[in-house]
């Protein structure tokens, strides 16, 4: 019982609370986009990008990792950029191509990770490659939305050069976590650390 209670209170932090946040902004967020409140829409997604950024560098900081974060951190990211994608899409059809991309990917990503679970390997964390194209993304489908939705502006070589750089950084983060993923399926159960490394979270590390 005194196990139950130190393992809930340590799932009661600053960390966790900014990934429940993540979650508690998608229904306003998605909400203000559809309604063409573009300004609040954005204000949710700079909040969910704050705090994003902030409970990764609070939880390495103070070493506030856990089972429950390592969780909620992934369902947060996912869950957001989902809603963030089927907005851009139902509201700017010209960027369905990169949003089909982008949930492909990700479909992808969750299957292979499934895969190695099975396997009782532990998938990889996070890389760099996978950041930047998800970051290349938010800035393209900006730039694109805002042109349109706040200056009026319809501009097809802009749109067209920011598509295709953006489906390129995917399709080189995709590239990259295959051959992460494939190392891991090759290796030997045997070879991989039996003690249970500090949890890292999803994001920003």
């Amino acid at each position: 019982m005194n196990e139950l209670k130190k393992d809930w209170k340590r799932n009661i932090n600053v960390p966790n609370a900014l990934s429940l946040l993540r979650l508690l902004v998608i229904a306003p967020c998605v909400y203000f986009f559809l309604h063409d409140q573009y300004f609040y829409a954005a204000v949710m997604l700079i909040v969910s990008g704050l705090s994003d950024m902030l409970d990764g560098m609070i939880a390495r900081k103070f070493n506030q990792y856990t089972p429950l974060g390592a969780m909620l951190d992934p369902v947060a990211d996912k869950l957001t950029l989902g809603a963030v994608v089927i907005c851009m899409g139902i509201k700017f059809p010209v960027v369905i191509p990169v949003v089909v991309l982008l949930i492909i990917k990700e479909l992808a990503m969750l299957a292979a990770g499934g895969v190695l679970l099975k396997m009782h390997k532990r998938p990889p964390a996070a890389k760099w490659y996978g950041k930047v194209g998800t970051a290349v993304f938010y800035v393209s489908v900006t730039v694109i939305v805002s042109l349109k939705a706040i200056w009026e502006i319809d501009n097809n070589i802009v749109t067209v050069t920011l598509l295709c750089l953006t489906a390129a950084f995917m399709i080189f983060a995709f590239v990259n976590y295959f051959v992460v993923f494939l190392s891991i399926f090759k290796e030997d159960p045997k070879q991989q650390p039996t003690k249970t490394a500090p949890i890292e979270c999803d994001n920003n590390k």
